[in-house]
């Protein structure tokens, strides 16, 4: 038995030491199979023994379901922030410390510090307050609460595999994080989720005040720590210090930590955190600024409410609740037909939004959207708003019901899984339009000067019904359209015969193929070599290209096995298309075969650009960086990505030494 107790000892250090690098630290020192072969010994053991340690983790698995909720008081008081949300109450705050500093210095012999600020970032999650005892265990998690009383939420905090449930102290301490849920856990979530989350704040709050520990264990939360309330041990001079404290003793934390003197540098900062805020996988609604030196916090002291020595800038929303007036039905080029909210105008993050998406009925069902309903609205940079759920739900709420046939040409529409579709190709406007816009676009066919108008314009008023109807366009015909005169007809009419040389992967991605985008079909394009041997692939075929998997190759078989669109094809060859493939030599550069990562905005090239060039030196281009990364090729204000190539010594490049690399 006492072997079997050391073995567990042993263990359990072991697999906690092991689960920090792989998620702490990104870097796994074992293989998932040599962890899971020591995780099930530990399993073992225990059953065997009847010795479990408070810190082992198979505590994490969240395998009960509790009563109830206990109380917990906090050892320290868990001060809330006060807020700013512009320069001038910024400035005002930094004034009153200036103001409280210069006077302690001319009344005292011994002198403070000069005036810094530590900048974090403000995450939007659930905050949390560790307790460990002096053996370093973790004896207690609670909530926030009223602040001086919260609950206690251990269980729930133990299923978050970064909160560590020992480390290397002998002093009592609470360590304060915020529990969040990242972008891709939410996801991976609402997949199968009966009832799908709203966002990813609710995501983490309910799953902390769930009594059901397994149902928090599933939302697979993160967290970051950045404070000590409380301590036992040797007191901390500055925030600095505490920080590194944090860090050393195993906690995660956020790589972005900024020092600050002036206002104008604060404000550098709040651009350079609102320029990324949307490139971060977990959501944030602000910054922190804190004074570094504690004996001059101590001097500042508190309100009733808050720290003086502390505020936060807050971000405006990126989401608010509005009204849902009613659903427009819209069809695409190839023929779903698709729902979108048309809201009551509200204003988030600065734009006023008045449409959104509701992406198909079974969302609208799963969400228990309703007309009439008040409802949750999120905006993500450019992207077309989203309805995450109902808000309030009015008694007078309306259900939303598909369309029998489409809203423009009134055929009668088809039902596939959870999608609708207009079967009518030849003559239903939005989709034939929007057709052939793609088969002209850049990275298609590359017909310059192309619009929606003028393809909305070709359809309405020279009857074309198709794409290959484009190449029997004459001059004289465009010249009768309205803003069409003989220059930019002759124009027109040059560049869609310019189209007819193209190459295989432009042709490819032309044809609008399910699931199939420029990359893939550059890889199908050099996979194959001709249109015909494409044509002609079997499934097994396509699935050994990379990234391709069932999904796409299925894709590509139905959409072949279409008559219509094989006859459009064989129509487009007799009218003089001719797609080539050109075997690219790209054996001797040193990116090909290599993984880059490009952030920041570059000079020499459009985002598309680069890409292009990458892939065409052989390079795969990703949009993460992680260990498996080769190079982070990095522009004019870099995101998040390159902090991250930093944290895990990747090789960081600009663009000069891209260039040259090349040479």
């Amino acid at each position: 038995m006492e072997n079997k107790g050391q073995r567990i000892h042993e263990l359990v250090d072991e697999l906690n030491r092991l689960a920090y690098e792989y998620y702490t630290l990104d870097n796994p020192s074992v293989s998932d199979k040599e962890y899971d072969e020591k995780y099930d010994e530990l399993v073992r053991l225990e059953k065997e023994t009847g010795i479990v340690l408070p810190y082992s983790p198979t505590q994490r698995v969240g395998d009960v379901i509790l009563s109830q909720f206990k109380k917990y008081t906090h050892k320290a008081k868990l001060w809330s922030l006060g807020k700013a949300q512009n320069l001038g109450e910024l400035r005002e705050w930094h004034n009153k410390n200036m103001k409280v500093v210069d006077e302690y210095n001319r009344t005292h012999d011994k002198k403070l510090p000069p005036l810094k600020y530590i900048i974090t970032k403000k995450f939007d999650g659930l905050t949390i307050n560790c307790t460990y005892n002096e053996d370093g265990i973790l004896v207690t998690a609670a909530t926030r609460g009223t602040g001086e009383v919260g609950e206690d939420i251990t269980a729930q905090v133990k299923t978050i595999k970064t909160v560590p449930l020992k480390i290397e102290n002998d002093a009592v301490i609470e360590v304060h994080g915020e529990a969040i849920m990242t972008k891709e856990a939410f996801e991976e979530y609402n997949k199968v989720a009966e009832v799908p989350l709203k966002n990813l704040r609710n995501g983490a709050a309910g799953a902390l005040r769930n009594l059901n520990v397994k149902e928090t264990a599933r939302r697979n939360l993160s967290a970051f720590f950045y404070d000590v309330g409380y301590n036992e041990g040797t007191p901390f001079k500055t925030y600095t210090e505490m920080l590194n404290f944090i860090k050393e003793k195993g906690f995660p934390m956020d790589d972005y930590i900024r020092e600050c003197t002036t206002v104008e540098e604060i404000e550098r900062e709040i651009k350079y955190i609102e320029e990324i805020r949307e490139d971060l996988n977990y959501e944030i609604d602000g910054i922190v600024i804190a004074v570094d030196d504690i004996f001059t916090r101590q001097l500042l002291g508190y309100t009733v409410k808050f720290p003086k020595w502390a505020l936060a800038y807050k971000f405006e929303a990126q989401e608010a609740t509005t009204k849902l007036l009613d659903v427009e039905w819209n069809v695409g080029r190839s023929g779903r037909v698709t729902p979108t909210a048309l809201l009551e105008p509200i204003d988030i993050g600065g734009v006023t939004v008045k449409r959104a998406t509701l992406n198909n009925m079974d969302d609208i069902k799963r969400k228990g959207v309703k007309i009439g309903s008040r409802v949750f609205v999120r905006r993500s940079n450019d992207v077309i708003p989203e309805i995450m759920g109902v808000a309030e739900e009015k008694e007078d709420a309306q259900e939303i019901v598909a369309p029998k046939v489409c809203p423009y040409c009134g055929s009668e529409l088809v039902q596939e899984g959870v999608h609708y579709f207009c079967e009518n190709t030849l003559s239903c406007k939005p989709q034939l339009v929007k057709s052939i816009v793609h088969f002209g676009s850049r990275e298609a066919m590359n017909i310059a000067g192309f619009s929606e108008k003028t393809a909305e314009q070709l359809f309405e008023q020279l009857d074309i019904k198709s794409i290959p109807d484009l190449y029997r366009i004459k001059k004289e015909d465009l010249m009768r359209l309205e803003r069409f005169g003989e220059k930019k007809a002759q124009n027109l009419i040059d560049a869609i015969e310019k189209s007819k040389n193209c190459d295989l992967a432009s042709f490819i991605y032309s044809l609008g193929i399910p699931n199939v985008g420029k990359k893939t079909s550059t890889d199908l394009a050099k996979k194959f070599k001709s249109l015909h041997r494409l044509i002609e692939a079997g499934f097994e075929e396509l699935i050994l290209v990379e990234d391709i998997g069932d999904i796409v190759a299925k894709s590509i078989i139905e959409f072949f096995k279409d008559k219509k669109i094989l006859d459009s094809i064989e129509e487009l060859l007799s009218l003089g298309v001719k797609p080539y493939f050109e075997e690219e030599n790209i054996e001797d550069n040193i990116f090909n075969g290599k993984t880059v990562v490009v952030t920041g905005s570059l000079e020499s090239f459009t985002r598309s650009e680069i890409k292009e060039k990458l892939e065409s030196l052989g390079a795969k281009v990703s949009s993460s960086v992680s260990r498996k990364t080769d190079y982070v090729l990095v522009g004019k204000d870099p995101g998040s990505k390159y902090d991250k190539a930093v944290q895990l010594g990747v090789k960081i490049i600009n663009e000069d030494e891209f260039k040259q690399m090349l040479n």
